[in-house]
């Protein structure tokens, strides 16, 4: 076994040092030119981070060069070309005849069926004339566009889901239901208020504006104060560096489990999505079971913090905690959990170990994450050589990414309901949502260090430098088949960030034994799926290790169903890898001999103070 590596900096606050990063000394972007050598290089970058500061990193030449690829392509295929004329001139004689019958025989049969997913014309109203024509109109246009989007030859399958994806979010812009000169249920509630859902609807637009314009919060959030109303599992901060605290988690039960617990969450957002309110909280559910668990609360960096790396990630990280765990529960091994991009971290921290025959790891479970990004969904049309050259020029003018960028991402992936419909309600219809604990987190947003997402966009992301060994720690390339602990793998059936297909590859790269689980639900709400969560469901199979590949689609058809929520499966689990019930370590291995130097009693309780950041 080597000895595990020291963190790259040593200015670390808990078990005996101190200490603060050491700020820029300057704000100028000529002083923040980094790499870059030539005048030349400098004039390019200054333009480009000028223009991507008015765009807001969104690339006008990644678009430009999507639909001019698709129509010039189109203009080169007759056979297409007299398709789609067909097919409009089929769907307008469809159309005809439907608002002809439909303006005689009310409740007539819809020419065409909204996708089950689409709950925008659920209601009855949009069935009564004229506004079943209205809908139905609409519906058409939008098969029609689906299908001059997509089969045309040549056209690059990138940038053929970019023209997909770019005409959705304009139908979604323009449907109907958008306007409320003729959206039946705003048009009834104007009638039945007197048009005060118009009046609340304008308050709650002026009251967006200004905390968009403040930078306040949105509304509701106020309700779910961390420490407070959310992050209220006991427990307390036993390590802090520049870029973590660590939290260790009280025990509630008098005995237990010998092999402890590290939670690795996603950097792109607060850790607390897995400690939230007390009943749905991931943490506090897996004290209950007898777990002594740690999780990393990531600082939320600023311009200061622009140059650290995905490197410096895993070693002030992952191999922090990890020695601060090991040192609090010596003599044990550690049974590491990762979430979404915390899991890739630690999928290549623990590739890193096993190169190195570093045996601290019992077991290895990864929530959401992706290690192969070769099919990542509808996030990969935000992500091409053009769009990251306008992304990385914004980036480096101020050191990060917002959170809102982030977060404005992540919307547009499912803009019907994110966006369209919640404006509807809000605005038009004058109804406030109540904000959920989950809701409430994802408005926590986060930013992003220059080069660390950088580095995971051009390398993880696009090039796929892990799954393909190019990925290199210390100097050395790392394998993911290299692991060879028991994994425990779960994907969410609906997942816009990591489709859970491109989860599944695991078994691609790694012979150890894995047990997969699939999930109802989407990136977030499938893995916050507590017992007596209604209308959950999973499936769950285990491939011995070396065992036989199966194609996901086989392995959902073929693997049983089970009602409620996977976390008693991952309990049932971790549970036999997780040694004798033991008396409870002391926090922050006070008394144990763990560390030395500053007592643990001077860092904060949990939640800490990273996670209070905006």
């Amino acid at each position: 076994m080597t000895t595990p590596e020291p963190a790259p900096d040593s200015r670390q606050i808990g078990f005996g040092t101190t200490g603060a990063p050491t700020p820029a000394t300057a704000d100028d972007d000529i002083d923040r030119v980094g790499p870059l050598r030539l005048p030349y290089e400098l004039v390019d970058t200054l333009a480009w981070a000028r223009r991507a500061g008015m765009t807001g990193g969104m690339a006008p030449t990644a678009a430009a060069l999507a639909w001019f690829d698709w129509a010039l392509h189109l203009s080169f295929s007759p056979g297409k070309q007299r398709s789609l004329w067909e097919q409009a001139i089929g769907a307008q004689l469809r159309f005809s005849r439907y608002a002809t019958e439909a303006a005689m025989h009310p409740g007539c049969p819809d020419c065409v069926t909204p996708p089950e997913q689409d709950g925008r014309f659920a209601d009855p109203a949009w069935r009564r004339w004229p506004f079943n024509v209205l809908q139905q109109g609409f519906l058409l246009q939008q098969q029609w566009w689906q299908s001059a989007t997509t089969g045309v030859r040549g056209l690059s399958p990138h940038h053929a889901d970019m023209v997909s994806f770019a005409a959705r979010q304009w139908l979604d812009m323009v449907s109907p239901s958008n306007s409320p000169w003729i959206n039946p249920e705003v048009l009834q509630a104007t009638a039945e208020s007197g048009g005060m859902n118009l009046w609340r609807g304008a308050m709650n637009f002026l009251d967006d504006a200004r905390r968009l314009l403040t930078g306040e919060a949105p509304a509701g959030t106020e309700d779910f104060e961390v420490g407070k109303d959310v992050a209220l599992t006991p427990g307390k901060v036993v390590l802090r560096n520049r870029l973590i605290e660590l939290i260790q988690y009280a025990p509630t039960t008098d005995k237990v489990h010998a092999e402890p617990v590290l939670i690795v969450p996603s950097w792109v957002m607060k850790y607390y999505i897995l400690d939230l309110s007390p009943g749905n909280s991931l943490v506090r559910w897996l004290v209950a079971q007898g777990h002594t668990v740690f999780i990393i609360s990531w600082k939320n960096p600023d311009a200061y913090d622009r140059d650290l790396g995905l490197d410096d990630y895993r070693q002030l990280g992952v191999m922090a905690a990890l020695d601060a765990v090991t040192r609090i529960v010596p003599g044990r091994k550690v049974q590491a959990a990762g979430y979404c991009m915390g899991g890739t971290l630690l999928a290549i921290a623990a590739a890193a170990m096993a190169r190195d025959d570093d045996r601290r790891l019992r077991s290895l479970t990864l929530l959401a994450t992706e290690v192969d990004y070769r099919e990542t969904g509808e996030i990969k049309v935000f992500v091409d050589d053009s769009q990251l050259a306008w992304l990385e020029a914004g980036m480096w003018r101020q050191g990060y990414l917002t959170g809102g960028q982030m977060g404005g991402s992540f919307q547009l992936l499912n803009s019907r309901d994110l966006i369209w419909s919640r404006q509807v309600r809000e605005y038009l219809l004058g109804e406030r949502e109540g904000l959920r604990d989950l809701m409430a987190w994802n408005a926590d947003t986060t930013r992003m260090p220059y080069r660390m997402h950088s580095e995971y966009l051009r390398r993880l992301f696009m090039n796929n430098d892990l799954a393909e060994g190019r990925w290199q720690v210390g100097g050395r390339p790392v394998a993911l088949a290299d692991i060879r602990v028991p994994m425990f793998v779960v994907g969410t059936v609906r997942d816009h960030v990591a489709p859970w297909r491109s989860v599944y590859k695991i078994h691609l790269l790694n012979d150890a034994p894995i047990t997969f689980v699939l999930t109802s639900g989407g990136h977030n709400a499938g893995i916050v799926s507590e017992p007596g969560h209604p209308r959950r469901s999973y499936q769950i199979a285990t491939r011995a290790a070396g065992g036989r590949y199966v194609a996901p689609e086989q392995w959902q058809e073929e693997t049983p169903r089970h009602e409620g929520s996977w976390w008693p499966a991952w309990h049932d689990w971790l549970a036999p890898q997780a040694g004798p019930r033991v008396a409870p370590p002391a926090m922050g291995g006070a008394g144990n001999g763990a560390g030395a130097g500053k007592a643990p009693a001077a860092l904060p309780d949990a939640p800490g103070s990273y996670v209070r950041d905006r």
